[in-house]
């Protein structure tokens, strides 16, 4: 997983690309986060791991400093200058209400649901698309996969 510093050193080298360059300039690396359980030892932590956790598109898991657990797809993220100014907003994969759940009360974070979105770059559908043409298939269609 790339850290702040990494972060910093790769947009410093952007800065200095050319608009031309920047078209075939390989994309930002995707991390797996299916499964993982950050350290949420510090502020900084907190804030970087519930980030991931907005562009996550699989379930989450939010412990509370009250041992009560929500699950669901975490949708929107107001950030302030604490944890006690910053909250998420959840939907819950049991009801359809959406919770706003503050920094301050989140005790542990798990990415618990399947990435949606994993795999599902074009470059993965073009291979597949060659794949099939080149076992002779015809009217090749790839058809999305179930979500659930």
């Amino acid at each position: 997983m790339a850290t702040e510093q990494q972060e910093h050193l790769k947009i410093e080298q952007l800065r200095h690309q050319s608009a031309d360059e920047l078209e075939h300039i390989a994309g930002r690396e995707k991390e797996n986060l299916e499964g993982w359980v950050p350290a949420l030892a510090s502020d900084a932590e907190v804030f970087e791991a519930l980030e991931k956790a907005f562009d996550y598109r699989g379930d989450i898991t939010i412990t509370r400093k009250d041992g009560s657990q929500v699950t669901g797809y975490l949708f929107d993220r107001r950030t302030g200058t604490s944890l006690a100014d910053s909250a998420v907003r959840i939907i819950p994969s049991t009801e359809r209400t959406k919770l706003t759940i503050p920094y301050s009360e989140i005790a542990a974070l798990a990415f618990t649901g399947r990435d949606t979105a994993a795999g599902k770059t074009f470059e993965a559908w073009v291979k597949k698309y060659w794949e099939k043409k080149a076992a002779g298939e015809k009217n090749i269609a790839i058809q999305p996969e179930s979500l659930d």
